[in-house]
């Protein structure tokens, strides 16, 4: 088991990006590693939950739900 460190420096702007290090850490948690979220720079809107819920990722789960998950989880993010 690894402890992997994702940093998320896409917000708003690019919806896509913004839900890969989210993307990331399910896909992680699911191969049985530790991942930790940090939000910096314009990724750091993602804290807000009127951000992170407006948010749909093409091709991605909504980050809603990738949120949710790293939440279910116990996955650390830290702005």
């Amino acid at each position: 088991m690894a402890r992997i460190l994702i940093i998320a420096t896409s917000g708003s702007e690019d919806p896509t990006r913004a839900g890969m290090a989210f993307l990331f850490a399910k896909g992680a948690v699911e191969g049985g590693h530790r991942p930790e979220v940090v939000l910096a720079g314009d990724g750091s809107v993602l804290a807000k939950k009127v951000v992170a819920e407006s948010i749909v990722p093409v091709g991605l789960p909504p980050l809603k739900e990738l949120i949710q998950f790293a939440r279910d989880n116990k996955v650390p993010v830290y702005t």
